[in-house]
């Protein structure tokens, strides 16, 4: 069993921290459902703090479930063109 952090508690541990403007993958189901429900949902959000439960956005709204990601361009090579 690894005690590494990851999805929702990560970004507690982060802001915590006090990094600023989490890029998250968001959803009020679990942080299995962020990483997944990416269909006509803008999933994404900077995520800016926890409190009483909830993360909030720079946008002001609040989600139960916030897991940081890296959004990377791909290349050419990598879409095989």
């Amino acid at each position: 069993m690894s005690n590494e952090l990851r999805g929702s508690d990560l970004t507690r541990a982060l802001l915590k921290r006090g990094d600023k403007r989490i890029w998250c993958a968001v959803d009020d189901e679990s942080d299995e459902q962020a990483m997944v429900d990416h269909c006509d949902n803008d999933f994404t959000a900077h995520i800016v703090t926890f409190k009483n439960g909830c993360f909030y956005c720079s946008a002001g709204m609040s989600w139960l479930f916030a897991v940081p990601i890296k959004i990377v361009a791909v290349t050419q090579d990598e879409m095989k063109i």
